[in-house]
């Protein structure tokens, strides 16, 4: 299976019909997975936990959105298997911990909804222990044997994010800053050359780096997916562009 880093925005990036549409031709290029397995931007915690495992509420994990946002629903079937298969590569329960109660949050059904909206895939969700990118590289490399077992993994993110930076009254297609398409060009070349050393590095490396990710948890699912594709020849943009001027560039290795 290939491995995906996709960009979800915000709950209201769903209502862009150019996002869904993208995301809609992805999905018909892409095969049918036997379960998805997915790092979210908005889940931190260590040590490295799972979520759900049977059908629970969605984890409406934002606040100050119209009510229709904490209407959606998204009733994937549960990956119990996969989450035994998780826990023995990561070296077992002294590891790996469960969060039976822990839904699904927006940076995984979001874009799952718009690429598998029949909701017939189970679906996993992991949080993210560290934010270093080393160490989320590695978890990257002990999460891709699953690649050959039909689990597409799925480290969901934002190229680049500084909502405060970010004017919403000027609608969602105004000109992308400066900051955001040099970071978004950078890290868009840093990819196509297989630059794994830099994009680790991107701190150091990369231009504005400190202002298109003041924090860096929505950039850090990437470094799981770049861990599990280190054998994959470059990957392919599949959705480029700006939304309130920030990058939806999403990447498919593999």
């Amino acid at each position: 299976m290939p491995v995906l880093y996709l960009g979800h925005g915000a709950p209201p990036l769903a209502d862009d019909a150019r996002w869904t549409g993208e995301l809609h031709a992805w999905s018909e290029d892409l095969p049918r997975p036997e379960a998805v397995l997915v790092v979210s931007a908005h889940w931190e915690e260590a040590p490295l936990t799972l979520g759900a495992t049977t059908p629970v509420p969605l984890t409406y994990d934002f606040w100050g959105f119209p009510q229709k946002y904490y209407e959606v629903t998204y009733d994937a079937p549960g990956a119990p298997a996969l989450a035994d298969e998780v826990t023995r590569l990561l070296g077992g329960d002294d590891r790996v911990a469960r969060d039976p109660e822990r839904g699904l949050d927006h940076g995984a059904y979001v874009p799952l909804k718009e690429l598998f909206p029949a909701a017939d895939v189970p679906v996993l969700q992991v949080s993210m222990p560290t934010l270093d990118p080393r160490e989320l590289f590695d978890l990257g490399r002990g999460l891709a044997p699953l690649r050959e077992q039909g689990v597409l993994l799925v480290g969901s993110g934002f190229m680049t994010h500084n909502l405060s930076c970010v004017d919403f009254r000027r609608g969602p297609d105004y000109a992308a800053p400066g900051w955001s398409e040099e970071f978004d060009d950078w890290a868009g070349r840093a990819l196509a050359a297989g630059d794994v050393d830099g994009l680790l590095d991107f701190a150091r490396k990369a231009p504005a780096a400190g202002v298109a990710h003041p924090r860096t948890e929505h950039l850090a699912p990437l470094f799981v997916a770049l861990g599990a594709s280190l054998d994959q020849s470059a990957p392919r943009t599949a959705v480029e562009g700006f939304w309130y001027g920030l990058s939806k560039r999403s990447m498919q290795f593999g």
